[in-house]
């Protein structure tokens, strides 16, 4: 199983992460032709090697292209057409079409929007804002859309099966923001890494709110155990000089060992459930939506019977432990039930990895399932499946025939 590490004792942002993504091999070509399917284009990118005492690796800069005294860059990536989407600030809306009118890969705008929806629902929720009225100042700024939408190009062209992080360094002191001076970790950051193992060893804001969401969305585990063979070492330069600790991000690209008899994985879960026999229907796929959102690995309802013979729904969901904060508000906010229960089950998952098949309606991923290493099951992702058969005004059912035929 191939595993990506993040060792994040000096913390972690944006910049830093997708430096050292491009230092452990992702070809930076590729992620410049990439990033220009965004169709915003008002920015210079420059990536350089640098050094932190003494450390040599990657180091990514973004500036809008728009701002005053932008220094010559190396690369630019800009064109004569005025971006349509350049403007001072932008709200969850316009990076949503921005990114959902681009050619990008559907896991690529779908990593990058669970992000951005992730960063904006923290910033609501600190500031006691509705969705629409959040303040997303940072979230929608230049530097903040290429790391983030860098990412995740970047971790889809690295192919990984599994994704795992240290305790995060976050640092520590104050940090003067449009909201005044504010301790580290700035509050929502604080939001984003609720319920994941932090440190706080160094004088500086060591991660910020791009570095938390990133790690939200992607790691799979928290851990300073350090299982797996090292096969490449990257190191992402960050942008403070201090004397307490190199500002680097160190990752490991590694194999981890597997079940060799069974291909079967394991690992602890949440499951968290309740009764509901009093909330109009209409609402559940809301609620659903909403869950998986938030990193829900499974949701379903069951019909039931409760007291009084009333019908009612169980709702149930399956996250992982670090998660249960988010889906407890959900649960509580967004449905009619005044309680839960929880309890800590064991989950046992074939391995699974994701391909791509080129067909004549494009390229469609497959998910395979391995078992005492041999393929046993495969199946294209449903939404570009459908998005095919959309474009091409055809049966989603020609176009599952069309992968399925490609597959060996």
């Amino acid at each position: 199983m191939k595993i990506l590490y993040y060792d994040c004792f000096s913390g972690i942002s944006g910049d830093m992460h997708l430096s050292a993504l491009i230092d452990i091999g992702v070809n930076r070509e590729y992620l410049l032709k990439e990033l220009l399917k965004l169709n915003f284009n008002d920015y210079k990118i420059e990536i350089n090697k640098d050094r932190r005492k003494g450390i040599y690796g990657t180091k990514v800069n973004v500036f809008s292209s728009k701002s005053n005294g932008c220094k010559q860059m190396t690369y630019d990536c800009r064109n004569d057409k005025e971006s349509k989407y350049f403007y001072k600030y932008r709200n969850l809306k316009d990076i949503e079409n921005m990114i959902n009118s681009s050619t990008l890969k559907e896991n690529v705008k779908q990593n990058s929007l669970k992000i951005f929806k992730r960063l904006v629902n923290a910033e609501a929720k600190i500031h006691g804002e509705s969705l629409k009225d959040a303040n997303i100042h940072e979230v929608g700024a230049v530097d903040s859309i290429i790391y983030i939408v860098g990412s995740a190009i970047c971790l889809d062209y690295l192919k990984i099966d599994k994704i795992k992080a240290s305790t995060i360094e976050v640092g520590s002191g104050f940090v003067k923001c449009e909201h005044g001076m504010l301790p580290v970790p700035l509050p929502t950051t604080a939001e984003i890494l609720k319920n994941v193992p932090i440190s706080s060893k160094v004088s500086f804001e060591a991660t910020t709110l791009i570095g938390a969401g990133i790690l939200d969305n992607y790691v799979d585990e928290f851990t300073d155990k350090k299982n797996f063979k090292i096969t490449k070492i990257g190191y992402g330069i960050g942008h403070k000089h201090v004397d307490d600790i190199p500002n680097i991000l160190r990752v490991f690209v590694g194999e981890e060992a597997e079940n060799k008899e069974d291909d079967y994985l394991t690992d602890e879960v949440l499951v968290m459930e309740c009764n509901i026999d009093d909330m109009n229907p209409e609402f559940y796929e809301y609620v659903i939506e909403l869950l998986f959102d938030q990193g829900a690995l499974d949701v379903y309802m069951i019909p039931i019977i409760m007291k009084k013979q009333r019908p009612a729904v169980k709702l149930n969901v399956l996250c992982r432990i670090e998660q249960e904060n988010n889906i407890k508000d959900i649960i509580l906010t967004n449905t009619t039930t005044l309680g839960f229960r929880k309890y800590k089950v064991n989950r046992s998952i074939l391995r699974r990895e994701m391909d791509k098949v080129d067909t004549k309606y494009g390229e469609i991923t497959v998910k395979s399932a391995y078992y005492k290493g041999n393929k046993i099951k495969s199946k294209p992702e449903y939404e570009e499946c459908k998005k095919a058969a959309l474009e091409n005004n055809i049966p989603i059912l020609e176009v599952y025939k069309e992968v399925f035929s490609k597959i060996k």
